[in-house]
């Protein structure tokens, strides 16, 4: 069959992106799915910066790709295997496709699956397939293994989690990463330094909100949030912070004099070695950084190596938000519709599929926290 997809064929390409339209919208031929695979009408997809990156050649990638791994969608049709699903599932896609078989997915892991981020690599579906064609047959590599900026994607069923029908899809996308990766880096990744006293967010875009709606729901005494975006502070504001701070070279120290010594809990999702550093720097003693950015490969991060020991402060990684998807997306969703996190507040802007290089524009210039892209 046919499908339409958002294809980048360079990375690097400078901005506006509206001028050098580095994003290409084409038919493609699509091969049907194979065992454990899955056929998704896409309904609805997020810009995210894990896609800009890699337009920008920040986290570089396989050329050419069809971009797009933040989605939800209906399944029209299903490969063989004992995987689960039928056609007319509603469904959240996430962007690593867990095989449920190496040590990691074995033990509650499955962001650090083995083979499902070899194929990220590659750019190739979990069982090493590409499905996508160019006329003449040049493969097009999947992007995170779900390439969901188009009207139609094969993905692993590994990729896919069965969520209600009744959830709208615009709103259900949003669980695929911002929410998975946010929410889940402060519940899950930062759950050892959980009830905190104090917890802060660095960076409010769509993810950073995400966190920071999660730790709101856990009711710290002062929350935080830091950006250099005034309407992003105004918004977080609004979403529970107490405390709002201008990204900047006195952040750290108002933060640590406004919590007494430094918060309990840091989150950063910036996807920069300095903000990283800011953000385990207002952290107090015994406390806890959880960063769940993406810099550039080559980067180097420099912290004071005495205070792990000497404060017994903690840094770690959050990938996937530390999440189980089909365990913990079914959890978000359920305290999203308890009012517990209101993630529709995260979804800024809804626009069409001609507008996705504009909406990139949007996303760098951090006029935007999520984009939606509906497909009709």
């Amino acid at each position: 069959m046919k499908t339409t997809a958002t294809v980048l064929r360079e990375m690097g390409q400078p901005a506006p992106f509206a001028d050098s339209r580095p994003l290409e919208r084409i038919a493609l031929d699509l091969e049907g799915p194979g065992e454990d695979e899955l056929l998704i009408r896409i309904r609805a997809a997020g810009l995210c910066h894990s896609d800009l990156s890699v337009i920008t050649g920040q986290r570089p990638r396989v050329m050419p790709m069809a971009l797009g791994h933040e989605a939800a969608g209906e399944v029209v049709a299903v490969g063989a295997g004992d995987h689960g699903f039928v056609e007319g599932d509603h469904v959240v896609l996430a962007f690593v496709p867990a095989c449920g078989q190496c040590r990691f997915c074995e033990s509650e892991r499955p962001a650090l699956c083995e083979p499902g981020g070899a194929a990220n690599v590659e750019g190739t579906l979990l069982g090493g397939k590409i499905r996508l064609f160019e006329e003449g047959g040049t493969e097009v590599h999947h992007h995170l293994g779900v390439s969901a900026l188009a009207d139609h994607a094969v993905v692993s069923a590994h990729s896919a989690v069965k969520v209600p029908d009744d959830l709208p899809f615009d709103i259900a996308a949003l669980f695929g990463c911002a929410v998975l990766t946010g929410a889940g880096a402060v519940l899950n990744t930062g759950a050892s330094a959980l009830p905190a006293e104090s917890i802060a967010v660095f960076g409010l875009g769509g993810v950073g909100l995400a966190a920071l709606l999660a730790a709101r729901s856990q009711n710290p005494k002062t929350l935080v949030a830091v950006d250099t975006v005034e309407s992003k502070l105004e918004l977080a504001r609004e979403l529970g912070a107490d405390l709002v701070v201008a990204a900047g070279p006195d952040a750290v120290e108002e933060i640590r004099e406004s919590t007494g010594g430094g918060v309990d809990l840091a989150v950063e999702t910036v996807g920069n070695e300095n903000v990283l550093a800011e953000a385990y720097a207002a952290t107090g003693r015994g406390g806890t950084t959880v960063t769940a950015g993406l810099p550039h490969p080559s980067r180097k991060l420099e912290i004071p190596a005495i205070s792990l020991v000497a404060e017994e402060r903690s840094l770690k990684g959050s990938y996937l938000g530390s999440c189980v998807p089909r365990r913990d997306i079914p959890e978000f969703i359920r305290m999203y519709r308890n009012g517990e996190m209101p993630v529709e507040k995260l979804l800024s802007h809804r626009i069409t599929p001609d507008e996705i290089n504009e909406g990139f524009d949007r996303l760098a210039r951090g006029e935007a926290v999520r984009q939606i892209v509906i497909f009709d």
